[in-house]
């Protein structure tokens, strides 16, 4: 392989895992946050006595 080739690769990878990094970092913390847990994990129920009926 052409060595500017193999350059071109490289920095164009590196500028594409610099780019999803990020979305990648902020969908694996955001969304479990938001969900309140794992997808896929088991919830516990909380015990709610007094619920306000209106």
């Amino acid at each position: 392989m052409n060595f500017f080739l193999r350059l071109f690769i490289r920095q164009w990878l590196g500028v594409v895992l610099a780019a999803l990094a990020p979305v990648v970092l902020v969908a694996f913390l955001s969304i479990p946050y938001s969900l309140g847990g794992h997808p896929g994990e088991e919830r516990t129920l909380a015990a709610s006595g007094t619920q306000h009926m209106t």
